[in-house]
């Protein structure tokens, strides 16, 4: 049966939200980390502002991969979209966090010059192809994520 957004309530609502945001966490920092190697501030004597680096690019991909959840849910006007419209979410959430990279990425390498790539990362028109392929990726592996656990939970009466 499917159900609207504004059928669900807040607790339901939060629980897939939270879901996603700990999921993109874990994966987004984990990415990060593997990632950092392809900027030039990895190269930085001060491992504590590479650490510090990582994190504020891990929270931001989380505040950016959760704002695409809420769009997708607001789209298909399903927050549990990852359950009933997995392929559409998904689609909805790649689109709008790639878009949004491409712009960020152009603006902060070639505008702001706040941050450079090492001869090493690859790019496509410029743009890097690590941050690209992590908005690709990522989001279909959470959907998959949050599949398996919505199985494994136990069901005590409706949501």
């Amino acid at each position: 049966m499917q159900r609207a957004t504004s059928g669900w309530s807040a607790k339901v609502a939060m629980r897939y939200v939270a879901s996603w945001a700990a999921l993109s966490m874990v994966l987004e920092l984990a990415w990060e980390s593997a990632h950092v190697r392809l900027y030039t501030l990895w190269s930085d004597p001060d491992p504590w502002y590479v650490a510090r680096a990582v994190l504020h690019c891990t929270l931001g991909h989380v505040a950016i991969g959760t704002i695409a959840y809420g769009l997708a849910a607001w789209l298909l006007r399903r927050v549990d979209w990852p359950i009933g419209r997995p392929y559409r979410g998904t689609a909805i959430v790649i689109a709008a966090t790639t878009l949004f990279t491409v712009w960020s990425e152009w603006n902060n390498v070639y505008r702001s010059g706040l941050w450079t790539y090492t001869p090493q990362m690859p790019t496509v028109f410029g743009i890097g192809l690590s941050p690209l392929l992590q908005w690709v990726l990522l989001p279909p592996l959470m959907v998959v994520m949050i599949r398996v656990l919505h199985r494994r939970r136990p069901r005590y009466g409706s949501e």
